[in-house]
């Protein structure tokens, strides 16, 4: 490490900044985040920083450089491109012993501006010290995604508690053990949720001693989405990284069962037509029993929890029990499953309205709502119908639907095992039948399927059997 990472409070203190264009307006634009005085020197500035001197927020003097500009600074940003005026600038301020940067210029300064990750007052400074600017903005990228912008907001609830806290417990090891606790537990998890009163009065309750309750654990019922792990929420995914048990569907996607914490223990609760591991009453009775236990439960479901994946009603048993929970949306199947076979669910030539519909046997029989399943300039998406696929198209050509009605089955889209046929409403289930397709598959009905041949864009790397095609 050849640079010493500090953070330095310029709150109201001088610094000066010389050049006028677009990189010393990034420059001021970082300062005045951590509310400094700014005075700006150059023959001529930027539109953005003429806009900011009239409104006060910063002291602009028409001038060339002179070392005396500098004289009271606590540190100068050197902006300009002309070489000689950063050099000068660089060697006057060393010499009145005045932190200095040089933009782009790692041998003239004595610190550099690191690429920051802000979430206030939690702030996150990387720096590649001069060598590599661009390679630290990408590594900023990547922690951007994996930190919720919620995390200032626990930043500020810690800071509120500081003080209680350090007259609670006497030793730094004490606090520590109690931060950990608050951080690693379901209270940061109703900050993130947008649940801070609740938070605020567990950790109350927690240095009261008041503990009944704050050895339940948490339900996360999340929506897995339809198989491409790349299209996880955020928060899906850090719930899934901190889970301490995860009861999962057969739909989730092995991409994104890979991406549940290694060491969580991991209960498989699957259905497949007439073949349930365990009955829903049971589901719902298991979530609530690990929760009681003290543990972070991850129900990861495909696609969306309330679209045909029966959270609503394994919530209702949550609050029965009084066991914390929070939702976490998915992208649907129909979404992502269309999306991905270039099939727009609705366009102003084709459909105005889109029906979702759950193709289940029931008793044996197809009990759906036929008549609406056939009315024009509508897309149907049918769920889990492969099993009653014939029944499901000789009833809606029955009711008036044309037979030559465009219609297309997806099995495992957005994986890279995705495979889509096309067909008429008549030929359909025939075409299915002799490409084997097989459980999970999707089925979209209605003229927008016509679009598939022009918009058609995911091209998957394996087919069906694994092989690369």
């Amino acid at each position: 490490m050849q640079a010493l990472p500090i953070f330095m409070n310029i709150t109201n203190r001088l610094c000066v900044v010389i050049g006028g264009g677009e990189v010393a307006s990034r420059k001021v634009a970082m300062l005045l985040k951590a509310n400094a005085a700014i005075t700006l020197y150059a023959p001529e500035i930027c539109h953005a920083l003429q806009a900011l001197a009239d409104a006060k927020k910063i002291t602009f003097r028409h001038a060339q450089f002179d070392a005396s500009q500098l004289t009271g600074a606590c540190l100068v940003i050197a902006a300009t491109d002309v070489e000689a005026v950063n050099i000068a600038v660089s060697q006057a301020a060393k010499a009145q012993n005045i932190l200095v940067n040089v933009v782009d210029s790692p041998a003239l300064c004595t610190f550099t501006m690191a690429s920051i990750v802000e979430r206030s007052p939690i702030v996150i400074a990387i720096s590649s010290e001069g060598n590599a600017p661009v390679l630290a903005r990408y590594i900023r990228t990547k922690i951007e995604t994996m930190l919720p912008a919620g995390y200032g907001r626990i930043g500020v609830i810690a800071g509120e508690f500081r003080d209680k806290v350090k007259a609670k417990f006497a030793t730094t090891q004490e606090r520590r053990i109690f931060w950990e606790g608050v951080l690693q537990g379901p209270i940061v998890e109703r900050i993130l949720s947008g649940q801070e009163a609740a938070a605020r009065q567990s950790i109350e309750a927690l240095l009261a001693e008041k503990t009944e309750g704050s050895h339940h654990g948490e339900v996360y019922l999340v929506g897995g989405g339809p198989g491409d792990p790349d299209l996880l929420t955020f928060r899906a995914l850090r719930l899934m990284q901190q889970c301490d048990v995860c009861v999962y569907d057969k739909l989730v996607s092995p991409e994104v069962m890979a991406l549940v914490r290694r060491d969580a223990e991991l209960i498989y609760v699957g259905k497949s037509r007439d073949q349930h591991t365990l009955p829903q009453e049971e589901i719902n009775d298991l979530l609530a029993k690990l929760a009681l236990q003290g543990k972070r439960v991850l129900r990861l479901k495909g696609g969306d929890p309330f679209i045909f994946g029966r959270g609503g009603e394994e919530i209702e048993t949550l609050m029965a029990h009084g066991v914390p929970f929070q939702v976490v949306p998915g992208i649907t199947a129909a979404n992502g499953v269309s999306s991905y076979a270039g099939i727009p669910l609705t366009h102003r030539d084709y459909a105005q309205a889109c029906l979702f519909i759950t193709g289940h046997h029931k008793n044996g029989t197809l009990d759906l709502d036929w008549v609406a399943m056939s009315r024009p300039r509508q897309t149907v998406v049918i769920y889990m119908g492969l099993v009653g696929l014939a029944d499901i198209c000789k009833q809606l050509i029955a009711q008036g639907v044309p037979a030559d009605m465009p219609c297309a089955v997806i099995q495992q889209g957005t994986t890279q095992r995705q495979r889509v046929i096309t067909a008429s409403l008549l030929d359909l289930a025939e075409k299915v039948a002799e490409a084997g397709m097989k459980p999970p598959c999707l089925t979209i009905i209605g003229e927008v399927v016509k679009l598939r041949e022009k918009l058609n864009w995911f091209e998957p790397s394996v087919n069906a059997e694994g092989n690369f095609s």
